[in-house]
């Protein structure tokens, strides 16, 4: 019997950098496994992980969430009968809606499979100011189905933040488990918390991924001798534009982190390799965090995500540019 958690959270809560601290704490004697997706084709949060110690399957390229869900279920079934895991963590979208992916892993065909436990839902307090985000129903939603929600990112927040923060759990919380949290530091023993909020969840409006990649299971690889290539998804009102690098090449890491703070969009996220070793890359809103890595990665990819029209040409002949070789 295989454990199961979903960590969720809208873009930019902060699940990818949870998941890599849960996954620091794995009993040794434990198999564990994770099934990310992410709502472009690049697949920036399954680098990061590769790493981990766990079993790892991604389905890049929009949402494992939706009412097919074949991706989804090619994935885990996967993961199941090739690693057999003990736990297995799954990391939807952020723009992506629980309801389907909770009843698939309640079905009938996985109970003698499947133990679900507890939902995480991650929630940056700073995203409660913001009207397209509230008014966004997978954020709503996500939330709706959390067993225990965490105010990630705690070190970021003001003043403001912390009474959007209060008036949201006088008006949703409900008596459910609250805990704020660091850097994605949380206890590792929530995973182990029961399910407990069986509440229906309304069917949404739409969360499919574009046509082109929904059925993809495998994130984007280059072709022949190319040296890069670009990849566009759009959907729910976002579109996400990404790059990927083979791993000859090396980047200017300064003037990388100095294009990444000037581009126009809403979330960014990049795994690359500089002159000087690997630098993570995590924005949002404007705000970029640079990270140096121990482990370099085989290539080198970034993401950008926004939901207004962007000049992703421009964005590229820029990015190009920043190549040292």
């Amino acid at each position: 019997m295989t454990r199961v958690n979903l960590i969720t959270g809208f873009l930019g809560s902060g699940k990818t950098t949870t998941l890599r601290h849960l996954l620091a704490s794995k009993p040794q004697h434990e198999k564990w496994a994770i099934l990310v997706n992410e709502f472009g084709e690049i697949g920036i949060d399954g680098a990061l992980l590769r790493d981990s110690g766990a079993a790892l399957k991604e389905i890049p390229g929009g949402c494992m969430c939706c009412v097919n869900g074949l991706p989804m279920q090619v994935g885990l079934n996967r993961l199941l009968t090739q690693n057999r895991p003990d736990r297995l963590l799954i990391e939807p979208t952020g723009l992506g809606h629980p309801r389907q992916l909770l009843a698939m892993l309640s079905a009938p065909a996985y109970q003698p499979h499947l133990q679900l436990d507890a939902t995480l839902t991650l929630l940056d307090a700073r995203q409660l100011a913001d009207a397209r985000v509230t008014a966004n129903e997978n954020f709503r939603d996500q939330l709706a189905a959390a067993d225990v929600i965490i105010g990630n990112k705690s070190d970021l927040w003001d003043a403001d933040d912390r009474q959007h923060l209060q008036q949201w759990q006088q008006a949703f919380l409900n008596h459910r488990a609250f805990i704020t949290a660091r850097f994605g530091a949380i206890d590792p023993q929530l995973l182990a918390q029961p399910r407990t909020n069986t509440q229906a969840l309304p069917q949404p409006a739409h969360h499919h991924a574009s046509p082109a990649r929904a059925s993809g299971v495998a994130a984007l690889r280059l072709d022949g001798q190319a040296r890069w290539r670009r990849a566009l998804n759009e959907g729910q009102g976002y579109v996400a534009c990404g790059w990927l690098f083979d791993g000859d090449t090396l980047f200017d890491g300064d003037a990388l982190l100095a294009w990444a703070r000037q581009a126009p969009v809403e979330r960014l996220k990049g795994v690359l390799r500089t002159a000087h070793g690997a630098l993570r890359l995590n924005g949002q809103g404007g705000d970029v965090q640079a990270e140096r890595l121990a482990e370099t990665p085989p290539d080198s990819r970034i993401e950008l995500i926004h939901s207004q029209p962007v000049d992703w040409n421009r964005l590229q002949s820029q990015l190009l540019k920043l190549r040292l070789n």
